[in-house]
């Protein structure tokens, strides 16, 4: 017997579910420990403990030490945030100190407990 079609509402809802579920696989790119490079670290792990807790694997890169992997990575400025699973890859340039559009863009909802 044929599945009935959800509404467009109810679809979106469990697309949302699905996402939240996934790992996501993050790669910080600073250049020593400047104060936006310490201000993107700072936000992103207060980002991922708040609202991925342990659905995320992060790796931070310096190229201040590394500079070999700018090239590898594709990244013209510091700090850059990769976000390579769950597709598609993305990239965020700045402090991460807006956190909404952070989550917004990395594709993590947020339900609030506003009436």
């Amino acid at each position: 017997m044929p599945k009935k079609p959800l509404n467009g509402a109810a679809e979106y809802e469990k697309a949302l579910k699905k996402a939240d579920a996934q790992a996501y696989v993050l790669r910080l790119c600073i250049s020593g420990m400047t104060p936006r490079s310490r201000a993107a670290l700072v936000n992103l792990k207060r980002i991922c403990e708040t609202y991925l807790q342990d659905r995320y694997q992060l790796e931070v890169i310096d190229l201040y030490q590394q500079p070999e992997l700018a090239a590898k990575h594709q990244v013209l400025a510091t700090p850059t945030l990769v976000k390579t699973l769950p597709p598609p890859l993305r990239r965020f340039l700045g402090d991460l100190s807006d956190t909404a559009g952070t989550l917004r863009r990395l594709g993590v909802s947020v339900t609030t407990g506003k009436t």
